[in-house]
């Protein structure tokens, strides 16, 4: 059974373009580890509200940055064993690095994958 996790960054937005280059530089790395079988990095630039869902309208896109830039990493993989040792090895090469461009530490959502 796949096993997913949901990762989300609340950046700087000063630090913003240091954190895109890093996760840019990253992301081949990411790519490498075993069992890996999907990857997407997304940042967070809209929003939607109830007027925008019951007249099936498009999402707002966000115009100002209140307190942080949100980015969430997804990543699923063929085992929880191979989910470990991906976190193992991100934690020793670029976890410190990302750690610096937020404000506080990320959250991490993790779970089987039910369909």
């Amino acid at each position: 059974m796949p096993f997913t996790e949901i990762c989300v960054y609340q950046v700087k937005p000063q630090k913003t373009e240091e954190f895109e280059t890093l996760m840019l530089k990253a992301k081949s790395f990411l790519e490498k580890q075993e069992g890996l079988l999907s990857l997407r990095f997304i940042k967070r630039g809209y929003r939607i509200d109830m007027e925008q869902i019951k007249e099936g309208l498009p999402p707002l896109k966000i115009t100002r940055i209140v307190k942080s830039v949100k980015y969430m990493l997804y990543w699923e993989f063929a085992t929880k064993e191979s989910y470990g040792a991906a976190q193992k090895n991100l934690y020793d090469s670029y976890w410190k690095s990302m750690e610096k461009c937020l404000i506080v530490p990320h959250d991490k959502y993790l779970g089987e994958v039910l369909f």
